[in-house]
């Protein structure tokens, strides 16, 4: 076996910066730098997508534009003569082909040598779903060629690229998927609020900070959930509180729901307040432990009139009558909201009847609210 001539140190400070930008996408500067300085490189890359037809493939690198910190490019270069690698190993330039047939191809001429890349160790790096991430360090042509060091170095640390990548790219897609979530979710007109365990807000969308910040009915009060009326707010507390509660080996609490008045007279607002599964693995404060839903009943609908349209074939004129019916407006009040007549709006809502199937106008209402329009971008 090699020897690495590698201190634990060094070795511990590497594999940290690794698993350190697997949870923070701006982490992968300092690991990619740290690697760049192991191996005395010129650039060190990760092509994260290869290119295919219409697609230019991306890549991020350090070494480029000033070289302390991570660049992402576009990745086109078709041409390398570095594809179908065994992968999970390490390989050189010299593993392939001679210096002379090096320096005689097209890809090298073109690409590398104006960058002074002469000397190339990578790997081509498996992931779980069958893809592959590709690895480069590369050094200019007066540096030293690479060697069983350097190769020792990179299979030793390769174990730790491919897992700190996996883990990157399944946080991104929790994350990613998190959002479309909490996304539809708005989209629905339905707020929603974070607690911890004391009872702090940790987070909250655009409905829930647009109903807070109206004061009327809920509000945050020392950055705590707090109801209007202390009658109300005695309830919202105890709620909350049964949230928290947690027994061993016992079933999580199931969600409550409560009616909280409103000082303008407006509809009361339905929340419903459930406990946050956890695995408990560890103790400690401002995690997330309580979330509460929040409806009101009396704010319009968001429902997207580009997909109501495409949905049941209305016409632009149908759907503007639809989406005022569906906010509550009788026939009359939408007629004048959109300034029409009102044999006109008739007109209109038989239209829509006979295209949506339905008979009445509270049927009318009720698909528009319960379609997938809601879940559609507001357009």
């Amino acid at each position: 076996m090699t020897n690495i001539e590698l201190d634990l140190a060094a070795y511990d400070r590497i594999v940290s910066a690794l698993y350190d930008a697997s949870l923070e996408s701006r982490g992968w500067a300092n690991a990619l730098e740290m690697l760049r300085a192991l191996f005395q490189a010129n650039y060190v890359t990760l092509i994260l997508r290869s290119p295919d037809e219409g697609n230019l493939g991306l890549m991020i690198a350090v070494g480029v534009e000033g070289g302390d910190r991570v660049t992402y490019l576009p990745y086109g270069h078709d041409s390398t003569p570095f594809v179908n690698q065994p992968v999970d190993k390490v390989f050189t330039v010299d593993d392939l082909m001679t210096q002379a047939e090096w320096r005689r191809m097209p890809y090298f001429q073109h690409w590398c040598a104006p960058k002074d890349v002469f000397h190339v160790m990578g790997a081509d790096i498996s992931t779980p779903d069958g893809g592959k991430l590709r690895f480069r360090i590369t050094r200019g042509e007066a540096a030293q060629n690479f060697d069983a060091v350097d190769r020792a170095r990179c299979e030793m640390l390769l174990p730790h690229l491919r897992r700190a990548l996996h883990v990157h790219n399944l946080l991104d897609r929790s994350e990613s998927m998190g959002a479309m979530y909490s996304d539809a979710i708005g989209r629905l007109s339905v707020g929603t609020i974070v607690l911890d365990e004391g009872g702090k807000v940790l987070e909250q969308n655009l409905i829930a900070r647009e109903l807070l910040s109206s004061n009327d009915g809920l509000k945050l009060v020392g950055g705590r959930l707090e109801a209007s009326y202390p009658s109300d707010n005695r309830e919202l507390q105890q709620l909350i509180r049964n949230a928290f509660v947690r027994h061993a080996g016992t079933p999580p609490t199931l969600a409550q729901a409560m009616s909280v008045s409103r000082p303008s007279g407006q509809v009361s607002l339905g929340v419903v307040i459930e406990p946050v599964p956890s695995q408990e693995w560890a103790e400690g404060k401002g995690q997330p432990a309580t979330i509460v839903y929040i409806r009101d009943a009396a704010g319009k609908s968001l429902a997207s009139t580009a997909a109501a349209k495409q949905l049941f074939n209305l016409t632009p004129a149908e759907t503007a009558l639809a989406m005022e019916l569906a906010n509550g407006l009788s026939l009359e009040e939408a007629a004048e909201a959109l300034n029409i007549r009102r044999n006109t709006a008739r007109a209109h809502l038989r239209s829509i009847f006979s295209k949506t199937g339905v008979r009445r106008q509270t049927e009318l209402v009720r698909i528009m609210l319960n379609s997938v329009a809601a879940l559609s971008r507001v357009s």
